[in-house]
């Protein structure tokens, strides 16, 4: 099974288009670092929130070394924790969104998806049918995706 340890906007994206299960079906289990089940949990108020330690496939993990400098000058603390859960877990993937995220994963040498190459790899599987109600709803509920990003997103599923 493959390490996969996830950031909070991917999680957040999920819940809030009712997608959550894709993590599960494609992984089988995800690792989140304490400081992003922290951040989830912020958001006990939303309509959409979901108590990830119900959940038996997302398992809620510390890191060893909080105190690893490296990542915490220009990332927040749930990225920075996933960074260093992942070198500590020798993971396969990490998930996150954000740009200056995934650039410390990159030159850490981790392998990085997002939201965008989870719903890819969940309709190459058939897990979904098609894309394009999904990045929809996630416009719709306030997540940031640039019109050209959705334009070649659906060029390449053969939805445009």
């Amino acid at each position: 099974m493959l390490k996969v340890v996830s950031n909070t906007t991917p999680l957040l994206t999920l819940l809030k288009i009712s997608k959550l299960n894709l993590l599960k079906e494609i992984y089988g289990e995800i690792i989140i670092p304490d400081a992003v089940y922290e951040e989830i949990e912020h958001g006990k108020n939303m309509k959409y929130y979901t108590d990830l330690k119900k959940l038996d496939w997302i398992k809620i993990s510390s890191v060893k070394n909080k105190n690893d400098s490296r990542y915490f000058i220009d990332l927040d603390k749930g990225e920075a924790e996933v960074i260093i859960l992942a070198e500590e877990n020798n993971a396969d993937i990490v998930i996150i969104d954000e740009r200056i995220g995934r650039e410390y994963a990159n030159y850490y040498k981790l392998k990085v998806t997002g939201t965008i190459g989870i719903l890819l790899k969940a309709k190459q599987k058939g897990l979904i049918k098609e894309l394009r109600p999904l990045l929809a709803e996630m416009k719709e509920k306030g997540v940031w995706v640039s019109d050209n990003l959705i334009k070649t997103i659906l060029e390449i599923v053969k939805e445009a």
